[in-house]
């Protein structure tokens, strides 16, 4: 989903690099003053990530640490763990040592890109691994395929379940454990149309069930209050297994009682990434198209082949052009969205809610960093350090100008995003968010 930012970065010259590490830039006296958010930054471990970059790997555990996936591309990944109360992190997990490979190049396992979820029994932490970016020349057809993983914070411990799919990544790994299952959406990064196997995965036996290719990009699984389980499918439909009585349902959908319009990216022809996420009382499906604009929700109490959905509003109202690829339910049943806007050329970080009894969707306003001095921007001898240049002074704060790639909102009250370029976790208090 950042191959773009990638793809900026690998093209930056020296002299580029440094006119773009902007760390003391000047205020842009003319953009009008906004009320901003301000956070704490840490730094994610930097040996766990190459490029600066990360993805939508995080979640609170049930012992009210974090925990986040990261991206080293061609040498491996990890699992790292924060504990808010000392305010430090630490690798809990090498993929590559937990695997038993050595591989590098596009046969590692570079990413933990699934949204990572937490088992309700046992308070397991449910991620797992991903492809990289070929260098040019190398085939595809070398990686292996992504393993799911479940870590054990209370014993340190990791369990590695078998390939998926061949040569597939993994982009969502959900459990229910009251039923000794996990369900698995894959990903090939084919374009233009994904492939996305919708399985299940035994978690006493490791053997799957294949129950079908969605072809829908950075798929999202959910889990009801019923135990079924939802994939989006290309196009604008819905796959929903019950296990139970192991049928699998394709659903259909509406927005206020029509079909999704073209605009809404719920139905497009190739696919769209579709954020995704459930209310704790797994009634309510909220969904966030990540180029579009708007929330929607589902009532997952509703009886027949169609689920009817709600536009609740605009993330950002009267935004020219928008990018979430954050979005989550937390434990108070509030959604929450990272959302950027683009202004004056850089992508803006804003932070939106929507929250039991809320009439629209509220911006809370664009995030600022409260300790600029987190961590180091520059080397011994003055230079800007690679992959740096997404945090800067701008507006008089210190922001962030990339997309915003990961929300969790903990049981404190607190909301943390994660930033990229440098690869960092932003922790907004709750006496922010009043």
């Amino acid at each position: 989903m950042i191959n773009r930012a990638r793809t900026s970065i690998v093209l930056l010259t020296g002299v580029t690099l440094a006119l773009t590490l902007t760390h003391e830039q000047q205020t842009n006296a003319d953009t009008p003053k906004r009320k901003w958010l301000q956070s704490t930054a840490y730094a994610v471990p930097k040996h766990t990530v190459s490029d600066g970059e990360g993805y939508f790997a995080i979640v609170e555990g049930h012992n009210r640490r974090l925990y986040i996936g990261t991206h080293k591309n061609a040498t491996n990944c990890w699992l790292v763990e924060f504990d808010p109360a000392t305010k430090t992190m630490r690798p809990v997990v090498d993929a590559h040592k937990a695997i038993g490979t050595v591989a590098t190049g596009f046969s590692a396992q570079a990413k933990v890109h699934t949204r990572n979820n937490v088992g309700k029994k046992t308070g397991k932490i449910y991620f797992a691994t991903k492809q990289g970016y070929p260098a040019p020349g190398e085939p595809r057809i070398v990686y292996p395929g992504g393993y799911p993983m479940v870590y054990d914070p209370a014993t340190e411990t990791i369990k590695v379940y078998p390939i998926a799919v061949p040569h597939q990544g993994i982009i969502s790994i959900t459990p229910d454990e009251s039923r000794g299952l996990a369900y698995i959406s894959t990903c090939s990064d084919s374009r233009p149309i994904e492939s996305t196997h919708f399985m299940v995965l035994d978690l006493a036996t490791g053997k799957y069930k294949d129950l079908m290719d969605c072809e829908n990009s950075y798929a999202f699984v959910v889990v009801d209050y019923r135990g079924r389980a939802y994939h989006p499918i290309r196009g604008s439909d819905i796959a929903r297994y019950d296990p139970e009585t192991k049928t699998l349902e394709r659903l259909k959908q509406t927005i206020d009682g029509k079909p999704p319009a073209a605009e809404s990216h719920l139905a497009d022809e190739y696919g769209h990434p579709l954020n995704w996420d459930i209310s704790p009382d797994g009634k309510t499906l909220f969904s966030q198209p990540m180029s579009g604009n708007a929330l929607y929700s589902y009532d997952l109490m509703q009886e027949g082949g169609t689920l009817d959905g709600r536009f609740l509003g605009p993330l950002l109202p009267g935004a020219k052009g928008t990018d979430c690829r954050a979005m989550c339910v937390g434990p108070s049943g509030t959604a929450w969205c990272a959302v950027t806007e683009m202004v004056d050329g850089v992508n803006l970080s804003h932070l939106v809610r929507y929250a039991p009894g809320d009439k629209v969707p509220i911006d809370l306003g664009p995030v600022a960093i409260s300790n600029p001095d987190f961590t180091p921007f520059h080397d011994e001898k003055g230079n800007g350090l690679p992959f740096h240049h997404g945090i800067v002074k701008k507006y008089g704060v210190t922001t962030t100008i990339r997309v915003t790639l990961g929300v969790c909102e903990a049981r404190d009250g607190s909301v943390y995003i994660l930033a990229i370029h440098p690869y960092t976790l932003q922790q907004i208090s709750p006496d922010q968010l009043r």
